[in-house]
């Protein structure tokens, strides 16, 4: 079946969910149920059918894309007359709070790294390079956390120019959920891997451009390629409550979460208090800051309320 665009200028390929299953073709299932249930997040409800297809035909598109950059890599070494070091292939991985990237870069991270050439893929989230508390609390931005402002862009950008310079032992900071802070002293390591999946609210984020004509670098620059996930704001409110609840009986009721205090709340008081977070927070950061950078995405996926994959939009070459 044809790929139909929403519109004859859009930049967009456009396929409904059956018509990008059609595109697995003959790509293995390489993960057993087990493993997918492992993979899913808390409210999540990623299944087989969901990995076979939509996962399995991203899987498949992207072999394809890496293959191509190894060659214009190698193009390129050939015109310049260079040895360089093999450059890591870097996913970007985007969207709202709760909409599922983390499940998402965890399929992706197992899927590309059972290809028949086991490639050594990697998987950060752009979480380590939130500004500690104490920083934000001292800049007065404890309440726009997971905004662009709240994040070591400097640190990070660093750290991605080491990662497609192919330097040895990148290092990055880790962030604790349980606490909600950076981790202080506390380091992950990223040996050259043949591919990076970064997931991050913010990841396709550009901020103001110079008047100077000056070059600006971004997080995105760094990407070759990039999925934003999408879901209705009304729909994104209803995960952010369902998650909100089920940690209130989880790592909420822990002594040493941050949100601890959450854990006491009546089911009433979970949702008004999970409701005007969102509302205050998260909603202005979406529209504000994170929904723009969707047409910059090279692959959007829109999910259904029943957290399926219902549209799926490829970027023209």
């Amino acid at each position: 079946m044809e790929q139909r665009a929403t519109h004859d200028i859009s930049p967009y390929h456009v396929f409904s969910r059956a018509e990008w299953a059609m595109r697995r073709e003959d790509t293995p299932m390489t993960l057993t149920p087990g493993e997918v249930a492992r993979l899913r997040s808390m409210h999540d409800r990623l299944d087989m059918s969901e990995v076979e297809e939509i996962y399995l035909p991203l899987s498949r598109l992207l072999s394809f894309y890496v293959a191509a950059m190894q060659r214009l890599f190698q193009a390129q070494q050939a015109f310049l007359g260079t040895k360089d070091a093999k450059m890591p292939y870097i996913i970007g991985v985007g969207g709202s709070v709760a909409v599922g990237k983390s499940t998402t870069a965890r399929v992706l991270q197992a899927l590309l790294a059972r290809w028949p050439n086991v490639p050594k893929v990697d998987l950060l989230t752009t979480d380590g390079f939130l500004f500690p508390n104490a920083v934000l609390e001292r800049e007065g931005l404890m309440n726009k956390k997971g905004f662009p402002e709240s994040y070591d862009l400097p640190a990070l950008l660093r750290f991605l120019s080491d990662i497609k310079a192919g330097r040895r032992h990148a290092h990055a900071p880790v962030y604790s959920h349980l606490v909600y802070d950076v981790v202080p002293n506390v380091w992950i390591e990223v040996d050259r891997p043949d591919i990076l999946i970064v997931e991050g609210l913010n990841v396709l984020q550009t901020g103001r451009l110079p008047k100077d004509g000056k070059a600006i670098p971004f997080v995105s620059d760094f990407f070759d390629f990039s999925v934003y996930i999408d879901a209705d704001e009304d729909v994104l409110l209803s995960w952010y409550v369902s998650r909100f609840l089920t940690l209130r009986g989880t790592s909420f009721a822990d002594p040493k979460s941050y949100f601890h205090r959450y854990s006491r709340l009546s089911d009433r008081e979970a949702v008004e208090t999970a409701t005007d977070i969102w509302n205050r927070i998260n909603l202005v950061n979406l529209r504000e800051n994170i929904l723009p950078t969707r047409p910059r995405a090279d692959l959007v996926l829109n999910k259904s309320e029943s957290h399926r994959v219902e549209e799926v939009a490829l970027r023209r070459l």
